[in-house]
Parts: structure tokens; C-alpha cells; sequence
């Protein structure tokens, strides 16, 4: 009977029962095998690559079942909340082709299991823990953050483990008087579970990544609602887990200390545990240890950083699936050309320990899905990121979008295929030498070539230019220059012999490539000419004449 006084106290304007939200949100109408999955981002501004990482693996789990993925805004932390961090965390999931079947939109909710903001769920929280006071299974606590220090302090010393357990439980016993009197008189308190748990039993729980855990059970009474009436993650996400009916939780490793937790509130109600999913610590390479990617150390931690440096979304799923799933290289090698949905996801090929992040991998992973990537298509996504983070490229690089892709295209076919491309900012720079408005000399010219020569050979390149030669007759001609001016046609018979030559075909050639791009290195001048079309061609090799 006091329990039930004390439910009426403490929840006084709390007028429905459990049964009430049971058939508000009912089993999903799922076919059988479908998983339900979420993430659950705390909107704080920063959206991390680890946010990513979890949301393909329940994004996956999710759609390749038949099932539903959905977006849940874990916003009971009101003192980390930073304006505007849902809708970076919409857009930011939205660029990297996350897509939610429902849950959390800007302008409020889409779906039937709402609300997906935890904080317009308080009066659901509150139903479930009038329940949990109601069976004896919750009770108040008027202790402050003093007296939980000094608790801390004197355990310390003791040696002891320190939280809010047996003895230490000053308030769990308190008689309905007091409390009635300490509510009533304006007291803070917060709620906390009654665990009947013990420090040497285990209990098992099943992890989807890494199997069946054994784990010490909980024996503390944790916080379930704080003084505010707003609930802890721990009860949170218990109580929507349930009525959203989510099968499956992936998230991160650090999460696996206070499961025992969670199946605790999941077992004392009764409902079936979701399979929970702990993902490892994303790592990377410092010197020669590894250590854990560092918000403050590592800017390619930040979602931000990709959007930035114009890596397509693409390439950074494909470079996560070669993280999360040990045989996704080799299915790729198998399918090249095979859309990466196609590729079954799996949990028992996921590593349950630290995932390497290599940079250099990512990039060179990068070159391969850009080279699949058709020219026109790269153009698009090129064009749609300038606009946004280069606007004063945009212009020059959309004035022309044949030309352009043009451009892109160069050297990408053939049997050994360039990968130059990397990101959209590395792009700009690398096709720049295209465009008049951004071509500059970055290399110098070579040695072996003094300004005469330049000139002389700029003089017979245009003379003998014709845009009607093939690639053959072109070089050919490239070739009757050089040794009609002194430079070997093979690199090997200058440097045998370098009193005999001025140069070789190659210092040649360099004069012509540096004129046509600015730089020494570059795609095939040939391509690049056809390109650039006869007049610009022939106006930046002119322009040696007047040097």
C-alpha cells in the first residue's frame, strides 16, 4: 500500500498506466526475420565518424532484413545541447546516403512511434517509473552532490567500489513519512532503480559482434529519473527500445560497462532483450601504437572534415565495409562494378576489437571508387560540392559542362587507367591547369633546355601541329623535332652518352607539357590537347614565343 502512496506522491499528475503506451505502439506488422534498428545521436554538435560507422551497421541489419531504421534524438542531456545539432545531424546522415524509414525530421517527427525526441517523451518515462515505485523497484534520493562526493571519498579509503549500493544507500529505506514530508517541503531528489543485483553474480548476455558475455550483474541503485524529472540515458533508452520495438542496438564498445544495467531494467519488466551490437573503437596509427581516434587530435574524426575536403560519400562506405566486414574486399574483388547494397552485411564477420582507421588506405580506396565513378556523374557531384565550398570555382568550372567532363575523363580508360582523382578539393586543384582563369606554371622547365630552345621548339610544335593527326603522326612529329635539334630519342643513349646530346625526348616533351598544363607531371599531352581544343593549345605553347 505505501508504495502505491508514494507512486501517487511522487507522479501525482501521471493519470495513465504501461498498458496504455503497450497499445499505443504495438508490434511492428513486420514480416518474420525483419530487424527494427536505430541510432540515437546526443545533439551536441559534433557528428563523429563513429555516429557513421553505427548508423551503416543498422542501416544495413535494417534494409537488407526488410525491416526499419530509424532516427532517435537522445536529447535528455539539456546542458550538452547545442543549437542547431539536429539539423547537422540530419544533413550530415542525409550527404552520406543514410536514410531513415522514420523518426526525428527537422520540422518534428515522421513515423508512428514517436516522439523521437526523448525529451517530449517525459510523461512516458514517468508512466514506467510510477510502475517501477508502484512494485517497490524505485525510490526517491534527497542526496546531494556533496554528500555523494564525500560517499566517494570515504569508499576510497576504504578500498571499496565506489556507487550507491547496499549500506551506502542512505535513502533506500527511508520511511513514506519522511519522504512525504522532504517532497513537500520542496526537496531536490532524484529516482533511483532498487536493484536486487549481487557483486559476485554474473549474468550472460548475447552480443551480436561478440557472442555470449559473461558480465558482473548490477548491484547499484543507478538513476533513473534525475531531479528534473528527465531520465538517464540508462532508463531512456531501455523504455524506447521496448515501445519503438527495436531488435537490434549497435553501438559503441564503450557502452559494454553498464549493459548489466540495461538488461536489468529490460528482465524486470519483462520484455525481451534487443540484440545489442557493441561496435569497437574506431583506432588509427600513432607512430607505432595505436590509439584511439581523438576529437581533439584528429580532425578526420568529424563527419564535417569529409563534407570539407569533398570526399564522396561513396567512397567512404566503401572504405568503412572493408572496416566492418572482414570479407568485403574480397566479395569486391569478386564485384567491381556491383552497387555496394548488394554486398550481404554480416555481424559475425565484424572484429570485436579496435578497428583500424589507415588514412592512406581510405584515400587510395577514394582513387578506386572515383575511377568506377562515370565522368559525368563525377561532374555533378564536383559541381553541387564547389557550390558550397568553392564559389569562386563554380563558375569556371559549370560555364562549360562538356568541357569539364571532358577533362575529368582524361586518361581514366585503357589498360592501365590513372587514379588521380582523390576528393573534390584535390580535384579542383588537379584539373586546374584546364581553365585560364586558374592555370599557372607550378614546374620549372627543364635544365637541359635553355629559353632559345624553348622557343625554338614551341616554333616547330605549332608549325607542324595539326588536330587532324592521330596520336601516332602527333608523336612522330614530337620525335623529328627533338633529333632534328640535337636531343636523343631514347633517355638511356643521354644519359650513356650525355657529351653527344643536348637532352632527350623526354626535355622535349616536358617544354610541351609545361606550356599546355604548367606542371612537369600530368595526364597524356595528347588527350590533354584535344581537350583543351586548338586554339587555347595553341595559344599557351604560343605564348613561350613571347616569353
Amino acid at each position: 500500500m505505501e508504495n502505491t502512496k508514494l507512486a501517487e506522491l511522487l507522479f501525482p499528475h501521471i493519470d495513465k498506466d504501461p498498458s496504455y503506451y503497450e497499445a499505443l505502439y504495438p508490434p511492428r506488422g513486420l514480416k518474420e526475420g525483419a530487424n527494427v534498428t536505430r541510432i540515437g545521436p546526443s545533439p551536441t554538435g559534433f557528428v563523429h565518424l563513429g555516429n557513421l560507422y553505427n548508423a551503416i551497421v543498422g542501416e544495413r541489419l535494417a534494409h537488407q532484413s526488410g525491416g526499419t531504421f530509424y532516427l532517435r534524438v537522445e536529447d535528455t542531456d539539456a546542458k550538452r545541447e547545442v543549437e542547431g545539432a539536429v539539423e547537422l545531424v540530419l544533413s550530415s546522415m542525409r550527404y552520406f546516403g543514410i536514410t531513415f524509414d522514420e523518426g526525428a525530421v527537422i520540422d518534428g517527427d515522421h513515423g508512428s512511434y514517436g516522439p523521437y525526441r526523448q525529451r517530449q517523451r517525459k510523461e512516458i518515462y514517468q508512466c514506467f517509473a510510477k510502475q517501477l515505485v508502484q512494485r517497490g523497484l524505485a525510490y526517491p534520493c534527497f542526496c546531494s552532490e556533496e554528500q555523494l562526493a564525500d560517499m566517494r571519498e570515504k569508499q576510497i579509503s576504504k578500498k571499496l567500489n565506489f556507487g550507491y549500493y547496499d549500506e551506502w544507500a542512505v535513502c533506500r529505506d527511508l520511511p513514506y513519512e519522511e519522504i512525504e514530508k522532504r517532497v513537500k517541503n520542496g526537496e531536490a531528489y532524484v529516482l533511483r532503480f532498487r536493484s536486487s543485483g549481487n557483486i559476485e553474480n554474473t549474468v550472460e548476455v548475447f552480443d551480436g559482434i561478440r557472442g555470449t558475455l559473461k558480465l558482473q550483474e548490477n548491484y547499484q541503485d543507478f538513476v533513473l529519473l534525475k531531479s528534473d524529472g528527465i531520465p538517464t540515458y540508462h532508463f531512456a533508452h531501455v523504455i524506447d527500445d521496448h515501445l519503438m520495438r527495436t531488435t537490434h542496438v549497435a553501438r559503441g564498445e564503450e557502452w559494454l560497462s553498464t549493459l548489466p544495467i540495461h538488461v536489468q531494467l529490460f528482465d524486470t519488466f519483462g520484455w525481451e532483450r534487443p540484440v545489442y551490437c557493441h561496435t569497437p573503437v574506431l583506432m588509427k596509427m600513432d607512430g607505432e601504437t595505436k590509439r584511439k581516434l581523438s576529437k581533439r587530435k584528429d580532425p578526420e574524426l568529424g563527419l564535417d572534415y569529409y563534407r570539407k575536403e569533398g570526399y564522396d560519400p561513396a567512397a567512404i562506405w566503401e572504405y568503412l565495409m572493408t572496416v566492418l566486414n572482414s570479407n568485403f574486399e574480397e566479395w569486391r574483388t569478386e564485384h567491381p562494378d556491383v552497387p555496394i547494397g548488394a554486398f550481404p552485411f554480416r555481424l559475425d564477420k565484424m572484429s570485436n576489437s579496435g578497428a583500424l582507421f589507415d588514412m592512406m588506405k581510405f584515400e587510395d580506396i577514394s582513387r578506386e571508387v572515383l575511377l568506377r565513378t562515370p565522368a559525368k556523374e563525377i561532374y555533378q557531384k564536383m559541381a553541387a560540392w564547389l557550390k558550397d565550398y568553392d564559389p569562386e570555382f563554380y563558375p569556371v568550372f559549370t560555364k562549360d559542362p562538356e568541357f569539364s567532363t571532358q577533362a575529368i575523363d582524361v586518361g581514366r580508360s585503357g589498360d592501365r587507367p590513372r587514379k588521380d582523382l582523390v576528393n573534390w578539393k584535390q580535384a579542383k586543384e588537379f584539373l586546374s591547369f584546364y581553365y585560364d582563369e586558374t592555370f599557372r606554371y607550378e614546374s620549372p622547365f627543364p635544365e637541359n633546355v635553355d629559353a632559345t630552345d624553348r622557343k625554338e621548339i614551341a616554333k616547330r610544335y605549332l608549325d607542324t601541329l595539326d588536330f587532324a593527326d592521330d596520336k601516332d603522326t602527333w608523336w612522330q612529329k614530337v620525335k623529328d623535332i627533338a633529333e632534328d635539334m640535337g636531343y636523343a630519342l631514347q633517355p638511356k643513349k643521354y644519359k650513356k652518352n650525355p657529351e653527344l646530346y643536348k637532352g632527350s625526348i623526354t626535355d622535349v616533351s616536358n617544354v610541351i607539357r609545361i606550356a599546355l598544363t604548367g606542371r612537369a607531371n600530368s595526364p597524356d599531352i595528347y588527350e590533354i590537347s584535344r581537350v583543351l581544343g586548338e586554339e587555347r593549345a595553341s595559344a599557351r605553347v604560343q605564348a613561350l614565343l613571347t616569353d
